[in-house]
């Protein structure tokens, strides 16, 4: 069992969907950075439940900040941030225990935990636990930018509506004008339609998630099994509904010829350029100094209106299932944030452990 990742740069998260906080300390980010309940509140509040195509659950999600900020600065000891769960109600999930919902971690924990797992809300599984990883995220994103390093991910694919590629310069504005966070206006009405639909037939449906990552140096990841990839997978299928990732041109690569999916070298004002970037910034599990490019694949919201088949646990018995309660009709859109968060913490690890940021920060 492990709620922890990173190693030199280390997020914890703890809580339950239905349990009276979520939270998470972070270890490792070093003193002296300018840090205040305002800048982790900005990315609480971009995924917080109750707004849009969200979920009707309603979280004003406040954090407090515990430890490891003295004067808005850190002080070098953990970070502990934290909010209280004010909108809970488990009375559907106390009628229905006994029974899994399908493609929900339910069964596997029950297993697992030998049926001591809580049960309200799907307990730790629950998406719920995203908002420790922002939590950390926003210490980790706020650290990376002291390097110049910043991270934007947006909407590009809800069900078959995919998004136009978007340029680099204005995306993280664009993306913030869309209900969905999706750069391209069009395609974000076409998202909010294909939604909508789903919800009003009880139903749900997955997306696409795509990450950039400006300002990153070349030479930051440790092969063979720390590399980019390795790490940033690993922080990605954390997230609860993450069912697929690939970096650069990733699966579409399989069908070119070397010739057409190769990034040619130039230079550019004595800098090492490539033409294009199929490899998504990185090579040999190293980054090359161009923007790094992930896309991450979330599956469609388990919970449903419609009738499914499940087995009565208590009783060992087939049985039919029609899940209450609220829920998102599309995870990937309050995902985007989620994966800010955990490629930016994972890259805060990286950083340090590449000793491009030290143990305490001048104050410039």
């Amino acid at each position: 069992m492990s709620f922890g990742i990173g190693s030199a740069f280390r997020i914890t998260v703890f809580g339950e969907s239905h349990g009276r906080c979520i939270g998470a300390v972070v270890e490792g980010c070093p003193a002296g950075l300018e840090l205040g309940a305002a800048d982790i509140q900005r990315e609480l509040d971009r995924r917080r439940p109750g707004r849009g195509t969200a979920s009707p659950r309603s979280e004003s999600d406040t954090v407090t900040v515990e430890s490891g900020i003295t004067d808005g600065r850190t002080n070098g000891g953990p970070v502990m941030m934290m909010i209280r769960n004010e909108d809970t109600d488990s009375s559907w999930y106390a009628k229905n225990r006994n029974v899994p919902r399908p493609s929900h971690a339910d069964y596997t924990a029950y297993v697992k935990y030998g049926g001591f797992n809580d049960w309200r809300g799907g307990g730790f599984f629950s998406g719920r636990i995203t908002a420790g990883m922002v939590m950390g995220g926003a210490v980790a994103k706020k650290l990376l930018s002291r390097s110049g390093v910043r991270v934007v991910a947006h909407l590009v694919q809800v069900g078959s509506v995919k998004a136009a590629r978007s340029p680099d310069d204005g995306l993280e504005a664009r993306a913030a004008e869309s209900p969905v966070w999706c750069a391209d206006a069009r395609a974000s009405e076409l998202m909010v339609k294909a939604i909508d639909e789903a919800r009003a037939d009880g139903d749900s449906v997955g997306g696409v998630v795509e990450c950039r990552v400006f300002g990153l140096p070349a030479g930051i990841g440790e092969p063979v099994f720390d590399s980019v990839e390795s790490l940033l997978s690993h922080a990605i299928f954390s997230i609860p509904a993450a069912k697929g990732i690939e970096f650069g041109g990733g699966f579409a690569m399989s069908a070119r010829r070397g010739s057409k999916a190769n990034d040619e070298f130039a230079l550019d004002g004595g800098r090492i350029v490539t033409l294009t970037n199929n490899s998504g910034g990185i090579l040999g599990g190293i980054t090359n100094g161009m923007p790094l490019i992930l896309r991450v694949a979330f599956k469609p919201t388990p919970s449903i209106a419609k009738e499914q088949r499940s087995v009565d646990l208590s009783r060992m018995a087939e049985a039919t299932i029609r899940v209450g309660g609220r829920h998102d009709p599309c995870i990937a859109v309050r995902a985007v944030p989620v994966v800010e968060a955990m490629v930016s913490a994972s890259l805060a690890d990286m950083l340090k452990k590449a000793h491009k940021i030290g143990k305490y920060l001048d104050r410039g």
